[in-house]
């Protein structure tokens, strides 16, 4: 393995084709494009679980929500220890080896995804915000990332790499349906440039761990 536009919504609209009579038509809008392929996040201290559960459910066909992820590890986590330093990258290591995958990160060039044909969840620091993305995709002279806030979007490759920590946390086990849903042509066509501060704010987020929410929060 080798690690070791901005448009306004759009909804369903009937149309009158030349006097034929009254078609509705289903439209898409962009927003909802975006998150076709990726599991949006439903707290600001949540962009792990739900960039674990893009990953399991749009690469390695594993159906789960970012929820029952967010519960289950809590439920074998140090609760205490979680309460105030949020969850860790062994979290979600263990998440993966009770459902039977073998996941680790691992320091690697961005390269590195290419040459295995995977994707996988990565850290980056916007400005000061740590926010975990899944790579999808990488060309020359672009990354390519669901992300769990605002779906697909684009970074250029040294943008990424200046913002990326150099960890790649991916799965080493079950990788047909990963290397066939890498790098898709079709992943591509809906995509955003993004701009800079649009990550939820978290100063305290320590390395690899997102914040939980407080007794209460819910």
């Amino acid at each position: 393995m080798a690690f070791l536009a901005h448009a306004a919504p759009s909804v369903a609209g009937t149309v009158a084709p030349g006097g034929l009579g009254y078609v509705r038509v289903e439209v898409t809008s962009i927003k909802e494009a975006r998150f076709k392929d990726v599991i949006k996040q439903q707290f600001d201290f949540s962009c792990g679980s739900a960039a674990l559960a893009t990953l399991l459910t749009y690469h390695y066909g594993f159906a789960v929500t970012e929820m029952e992820i967010f519960d289950s590890m809590l439920l074998f986590g140090e609760e205490s220890k979680i309460r105030t330093q949020g969850f860790s990258l062994l979290d979600m290591k263990e998440y993966l080896e009770r459902e039977g995958f073998a996941a680790n990160g691992f320091k690697a060039p961005l390269d590195a995804f290419v040459q295995a044909k995977i994707p996988g969840v990565v850290l980056m620091n916007l400005k000061g915000y740590l926010h975990f993305v899944v790579v999808k995709g990488v060309s020359d002279t672009e990354v390519l990332v669901g992300d769990p806030a605002l779906g697909m979007k684009t970074y250029p490759r040294g943008e990424f790499e200046a913002m990326w920590n150099g960890i790649a946390f991916v799965i080493q086990n079950k990788n047909k349906s990963a290397n066939e849903t890498f790098n898709r042509a079709e992943a591509w066509k809906v995509r955003h440039s993004a701009p800079f501060g649009t990550a939820l704010s978290r100063a305290s987020l320590a390395s690899f761990n997102l914040l939980m929410p407080r007794p209460g929060d819910f």
